[in-house]
């Protein structure tokens, strides 16, 4: 089976797609097909053993979209199947004019988000699918239906994202679950030398991701400026990296909230190996692959009670969570996390049991099996 993966982000950026893709991408290598990427990126990703075809983000919006979707069309007419994580709607229409069949992993509504990013739209993601909303909210999500009803499957990390699916008009026996991988954790020095490492000292919480609105970093900064003897470390770059910055600045937390800039996968989990927990705060989410990583090292997480996060984030047991917007609860649940040693222990200890069920092999081997039959449903 030849399978072209389409994703809009790729090592060394850190995100779910950057993870999921080339876990895929190795995993099916591993059983003997044939694998080829399409992705967007700022500069040539490093090699593989497979071909990995990339489009410059330094093009205008429009030029780029239709470079990928033209790419995608090119490189699906030497496949059997294309499986899109990201840029569903440039999958969708480059898979159809290669007439190929289509799976996707949906991890967001693209048009609640851009919708958001256009300012259209303030509310949470529950909202934006009852409201009629304006001729541009109408589009965007005419958009986004016709793409995902194309796919001949689609899977969705979480329960809670399937249900708002369905209610686009997919099938309901054409959605299916499954949940993000634990990653396959390697050899990570002691604690105590990455703590020294990222220049850690006391109890410090940590954030891997895109550095965007969705995450609500503000909201994370302002809880750790109420609670003096908490740290923040975050990983990652993103549109809100300088004002994030100069919002720290400006609350004179000088060294207590520390911008890392970008980095790999491994220094994700060295990170989070490091902390003391993960902090989420994000307004919305579906199933971020940055908590799975988090527990899989052994580190809990505190977030916002969002998406798909309680469907793995059980309060109490391995981690804290909170109401999303409320800086009042964000950090009464991180000073209590601080002054609270038995508790700060039981939560580390239920980390890496709680994921136990993830292996990445098993669900691997679930998207393989579904891009086997759509590519069978070529004949």
């Amino acid at each position: 089976m030849r399978v072209l993966i389409v994703s809009g982000i790729w090592p060394p950026d850190v995100g779910g797609p950057a993870v999921h893709a080339p876990a895929l991408a190795a995993f099916l290598r591993t059983r003997g097909h044939g694998v080829e990427v399409v992705t967007t990126a700022d500069s040539a990703p490093g090699p593989e053993d497979y071909p990995v075809r990339w489009i410059s983000r330094s093009r205008s919006p429009v030029v780029r979209h239709s470079l990928v979707a033209l790419d995608v069309a090119r490189r699906a007419r030497r496949a059997d199947v294309v499986y899109a994580t990201s840029m569903i709607r440039r999958a969708a229409a480059g898979a159809g004019a290669a007439r190929r069949p289509l799976v996707v992993k949906l991890v967001a509504d693209e048009a609640y988000e851009r919708a958001r990013r256009a300012g259209l739209f303030v509310g949470s993601l529950e909202d934006f699918q009852q409201v009629r909303g304006g001729a541009r909210i109408r589009a965007l999500r005419r958009a986004r239906d016709i793409a995902v009803r194309r796919a001949s499957h689609v899977f969705c990390p979480s329960s809670y994202l399937r249900d708002i699916a369905v209610g686009w008009g997919i099938p309901a026996e054409r959605i299916s679950v499954l949940p993000n991988p634990a990653p396959i954790v390697p050899v990570l020095p002691g604690r105590d030398t990455l703590r020294a490492a990222f220049g850690m000292t006391g109890i410090t919480l940590a954030f891997a991701g895109r550095l965007t609105p969705q995450k609500d970093l503000r909201l994370a900064i302002d809880a750790v400026d109420r609670v003096p003897v908490i740290s923040l470390v975050l990983l990652g770059e993103g549109p809100e990296m300088a004002s994030l910055e100069a919002y720290a600045r400006e609350r004179g937390l000088g060294d207590r909230v520390r911008f890392l800039g970008g980095g790999t996968r491994n220094d994700v989990l060295e990170l989070f190996r490091a902390a003391d927990a993960s902090l989420l705060s994000s307004a919305w989410e579906n199933f971020p692959h940055t908590v799975v990583e988090a527990l899989a090292v052994g580190t809990p997480v505190i977030a916002t009670r969002v998406g798909g996060i309680p469907e793995i984030v059980r309060d109490g047991q391995n981690g804290l969570l909170v109401a999303p917007h409320d800086v009042d609860t964000l950090s009464d649940a991180v000073e209590r996390f601080a002054s609270d040693a038995g508790l700060r222990e039981s939560l580390a200890r239920a980390a890496a049991p709680s994921v136990e069920g993830y292996a990445p092999d098993l669900l691997l081997a679930r998207v393989e099996a579904e891009l086997a039959r759509a590519a069978g449903s070529r004949g």
